[in-house]
């Protein structure tokens, strides 16, 4: 009796276990298929993943230099130029000051006058590789239109163009319809192919974006069809972050930028120092920690941040390729909440002062300065540094602030 109800239990056993192996495998299979990610295998191409390298240091003529040799071998593919527009933009938009989030990270940056000084000869260039990109992804999709890489890459080339029209020409109508036709062509590409993971980095930003606008105007645009959600954006961002090929941190970059005009400060700083993990050395992702760690109220523990910066920078070698203004004007923001004033000033003279400094960043600045200045009681020095923003930037917002400063002192906001 004892022994066939041990050789039942042996039984059932084996067969709860064969089972158990069976979902185990099941669910494997399941995890397999959910993660699977469908990329050009242009981007898994040696020579792009090192000039990738190069990019994410923030060493953007090495980057240019690889990309453009890539884009040679490689005539009539989007994808390549693609990769060559790609680094020629953000070049650009580091050398005007403009890859600082503190500047994106509240409405001014709409609804303000800023002061931008354009190389036509680069724009030229840009939209050069712009429109070459566009037309041969259009080939091919007149070939095929159900072309995923060329969708995703037409849709890609639109986002840049867009975010190169948006920060430099600050032409937000054309950025719009533009951002628009690049929604429009990365939301066919994953409606033809869900695992096309990194079509979800500029469908995911478009849905955030919309998804944040102000209420009335939300109504407004809903009438044509235009709708947009902050959680599916968010999800999108987060998907693209974990599982991209190349989108993989430029998402993680849009997710701390967004949770921090969320003032989701802690979980910004989570994401920015994953992508510090990935890239030690890219300078602008330590200057966002520290960026962070003032926003979220750390006081002196982020001026120390900003120090170390300044001391890595130092190092021979440690940064590709560092623009100190945006720690000194950090570093200005830092002091100045802990109302430490006089540093505060110095910090942002310094700033202002330094060699190639973008005019924006510089008329920031010395505004910035002026107000530290007064609030130190230190007339006479704000008087000079109101006077240098309104030569500066005599038809910004900010040189307009400068003028109403010279006639009464800033006490304060």
């Amino acid at each position: 009796m004892h022994k066939g109800i041990s050789q039942s239990f042996v039984f059932r056993a084996a067969v709860v276990r064969i089972l158990m192996l069976g979902v185990v495998l099941a669910c494997a299979a399941s995890a397999a298929e959910a993660a699977t990610v469908d990329t050009n295998p242009m981007n898994y191409d040696p020579q792009v993943r090192e000039a990738y390298r190069h990019f994410y240091n923030l060493d953007y003529p090495g980057a240019i230099a690889r990309f453009e040799k890539f884009h040679q071998e490689h005539p009539g593919d989007p994808q390549a130029t693609a990769y060559l527009l790609n680094a020629v933009i953000f070049q650009e938009l580091y050398r005007e000051d403009l890859l600082d989030t503190t500047f994106y990270a509240n409405d001014g940056f709409l609804t303000g006058r800023h002061a931008t000084e354009e190389d036509r000869q680069k724009r030229d260039q840009i939209f050069a590789l712009a429109d070459e990109a566009v037309r041969e992804a259009d080939w091919r999709l007149s070939q095929n239109p159900n072309d995923v890489n060329a969708l995703f890459t037409r849709g890609w080339v639109r986002s840049l163009r867009c975010t190169y029209v948006a920060m430099v020409e600050r032409g937000f109508g054309t950025g719009f319809r533009l951002a628009m036709k690049a929604k429009d062509d990365c939301a066919r590409a994953l409606e033809l192919d869900p695992n096309y993971v990194d079509a979800e980095l500029v469908v995911g930003v478009y849905q955030y974006v919309v998804g944040a606008l102000p209420w009335p105007f939300k109504l407004m645009i809903g009438f044509a069809g235009i709708t947009g959600s902050k959680a599916k954006g968010m999800a999108l961002l987060e998907d693209a972050g974990n599982r991209g090929v190349i989108t993989s941190m430029e998402a993680r970059t849009a997710m701390a930028l967004f949770l921090r005009r969320e003032a989701k400060y802690r979980q910004a700083i989570e994401v920015v120092r994953g992508l510090e993990m990935n890239y030690p050395h890219d300078f602008l992702f330590c200057l966002e920690e520290a960026n962070l760690r003032k926003d979220d109220g750390e006081g002196m523990t982020a001026v120390d941040a900003y120090r170390q910066i300044v001391a890595e920078s130092d190092t021979p070698g440690y940064f590709a390729s560092a623009r100190l203004e945006l720690v000194d004007f950090g570093l200005g923001d830092a002091l100045r909440g802990q109302r430490h004033y006089g540093e505060a000033a110095q910090a942002y003279e310094q700033a202002a002062g330094t060699p190639n400094v973008g005019r924006e960043l510089k008329i920031r600045s010395l505004l910035a300065a002026g107000e530290c200045r007064d609030l130190n009681g230190e007339r006479k020095l704000a008087l000079r540094d109101y006077h240098a923003a309104v030569e500066a930037g005599p038809n910004t917002t900010r040189g307009d602030m400068a003028r109403k400063y010279l006639r009464s002192p800033y006490r304060g906001a």
